[in-house]
């Protein structure tokens, strides 16, 4: 109870702190319109109101971006290519083949690394290091070399999704692999395990609650890649497509309601695989 009174305050005075950030950013635009067509007998109250509703505002006040939302989910055919939902499984679809190819390439580093440690000192560092090339910069090069070999569509968007899902899954993996006690490895090579039997019987099941979390932060960075590079190549359509379109216009609503669908779509990727974790670890008796 306490916390969803906690929550619930906290939501209530961010929007009551964007609706007067709303108003004060867009009183410049209102006041040039009142002024271009020769309006002098407005109240303030009128002024405010007029402000958080503009049709091209500095800032969306709340109600315009969810009437916005409500528009494009719900009162546009999925099938319309002004449609979020449309966009958004465009983008969905991206972010779910980076993330498995990420996933894969990200346990799959971080077996080699703990099975073979010399190769965390020759390749940690470059797993690290390719993690410090700006994505913005580095999407559209992607993007043209891929083309070069006619590997167009999903194929690139998803490449960019896996780069970024794969370092957080990489490094969460290699911390869970080796969260066993060394009294748990001593008891194993005691009993004459081979390495792979105290991989499957301890280091694996000891790394659940390391792997969900990792798979939480590679949905969240893949749909980011995904993203950004809907924005690199916005013909196929997405979700970057469409604050691409709203930059290119003007039209401020339609890039927050796009950036509102983006955190929704990465919000339920995360949610279900916390679901999912919750349950695993329950299961294996790793929580309550």
């Amino acid at each position: 109870m306490k916390s969803a009174l906690a929550i619930t305050t906290v939501v209530l005075a961010v929007i009551a702190a964007w609706f007067v950030a709303a108003a004060l950013m867009n009183a410049s635009l209102q006041r040039d319109a009142y002024a271009n067509a020769g309006r002098t007998d407005y109240s303030t109250q009128d002024f405010i109101a007029d402000s958080l509703n503009m049709e091209r505002p500095k800032l969306p006040a709340p109600h315009q971006v969810v009437s916005e939302l409500y528009k494009l989910v719900f009162a546009t055919a999925p099938t319309s290519k002004r449609s979020l939902v449309y966009h958004g499984a465009i983008t969905l679809e991206e972010t779910l083949i980076g993330f498995l190819i990420g996933a894969a390439l990200g346990i799959g580093l971080a077996i080699l690394i703990v099975s073979m440690q010399w190769l965390e000192r020759s390749m940690m560092p470059w797993i690290v290091a390719s993690q410090t090339v700006p994505i913005i910069a580095l999407a559209p090069m992607i993007v043209v070399i891929l083309n070069q070999f006619n590997i167009t569509g999903v194929a690139p968007k998803a490449a960019i999704a896996a780069y970024l899902s794969f370092f957080p899954i990489t490094v969460g993996m290699v911390k869970g692999f080796r969260s066993p006690d060394p009294l748990q490895l001593d008891l194993m090579r005691t009993y004459s395990a081979t390495p792979l039997q105290t991989f499957l019987k301890l280091r694996a099941p000891a790394s659940a609650p390391f792997f969900f979390a990792s798979m939480k932060i590679g949905a969240a960075a893949a749909l980011v890649g995904a993203v950004v590079a809907e924005v690199t190549k916005s013909e196929d359509g997405g979700l970057g497509a469409r604050l691409l379109a709203g930059s290119y216009y003007g039209q401020t609503v339609q890039i927050w309601a796009a950036l509102f669908a983006a955190a929704a779509l990465s919000a339920a990727l995360v949610g279900i695989i916390g679901l999912v974790g919750r349950a695993t670890e329950h299961r294996m008796g790793l929580a309550p």
